[in-house]
């Protein structure tokens, strides 16, 4: 019985340390070059190669080293039986909601512009304002809800949606009330997983249907963005300002135009970062699950994608 991990390298290593302190006792190969790859029972991934998974004919897990799994879903070479777990980790949710509380403060607080006054030497006192800011936060999942709440916790007007109702201390919005989510907002964070219905979902007819320019946060996948219709609603000044974490190509080409624009502020996927020690206990604890006869936790639905 061994496990794998295919990743890119920094995960990788980080991963392969922790697994080797907490599990020494079970093999670990990693990579695809084994010439035994009949004893690989669990497969550990990020955006792995298609098709990388068909040599271990008695996997029995793959486990997704983040919190997304379009990654896995989108490999048509994996058999539909095989169960997919995903890292549920609280401390993502705390680096998640830190990050864009960090934005929306940003913002809120108009502290680029102060940024730029000190460049200039200029004593701004009194010039910019506290902007008033109403959160929306599309996707109130297991990220999108700690987020909510912490917005709330700072006195921020803040509502939510989803696709299916949840209990919230604030308003929140479910299939059929999204007029009143859209109108009711002027921060738009974005924490809803890849899917199907997502792909392309923050674009321009959608960017048209808010009530004023509005704060674009996103913080979940690439390809739920436009980001021509984003750059199109900057200039048109559908939207006041975008801070973004993901990108429809990562790493995000050098003639991107969404480097330079004044209105855009940008991080390499860093909002949220699995901790290997958490995620690696987490994999052997769905394994064990498993092995039991048991559903695993975390197991994903490819119905839903996540």
């Amino acid at each position: 019985m061994r496990f794998t991990i295919i990743a890119p390298p920094v995960p990788t290593q980080k991963w392969k340390e922790q697994f080797e302190k907490i599990a020494p006792h079970i093999p670990l190969l990693i990579g695809t070059e084994t010439d035994r790859p009949e004893e690989i029972v669990c497969a550990m991934v990020w955006k792995q190669p298609k098709g990388a998974l068909k040599p271990f004919v008695n996997l029995k897990l793959i486990f997704s080293m983040g919190a997304g799994v379009d990654h896995v879903l989108a490999d048509e070479t994996i058999p539909k039986h095989l169960p997919i777990c995903r890292v549920v980790d609280p401390q993502m949710a705390f680096s998640m909601s830190n990050y864009v509380l960090m934005a929306l403060l940003n913002h809120h607080r108009s502290w680029y512009e102060f940024q730029a006054a000190q460049q200039q030497k200029h004593w701004a006192q009194f010039e910019f304002i506290e902007r008033p800011v109403r959160v929306g936060v599309l996707g109130i999942g297991h990220l999108g809800m700690d987020v909510a709440h912490k917005v709330q916790q700072l006195g921020f007007s803040v509502v939510g949606y989803s696709h299916s109702p949840k209990k919230t201390p604030f308003p929140s919005f479910v299939a059929g009330e999204w007029d009143q989510f859209i109108k009711s907002l002027n921060v738009l964070v974005c924490t809803v997983p890849f899917t199907p219905k997502t792909k392309g979902l923050l674009n321009y007819s959608l960017f048209e249907q808010f009530a004023e320019p509005t704060y674009l946060i996103n913080v979940s996948r690439g390809s739920v963005q436009v980001e021509k219709d984003i750059l199109r609603a900057l200039d048109e000044g559908l939207l006041s300002g975008a801070f973004l974490d993901v990108f429809e190509e990562e790493p995000l080409p050098v003639d991107s135009p969404l480097w330079s624009h004044p209105k855009v502020k940008i991080t390499p996927h860093i909002a949220s970062l699995t901790y290997p020690r958490e995620g690696v206990l987490q994999v052997l604890n769905c394994f064990e699950q498993l092995e039991k006869g048991l559903p695993p936790p975390q197991q994903v639905s490819r119905e839903k994608m996540y």
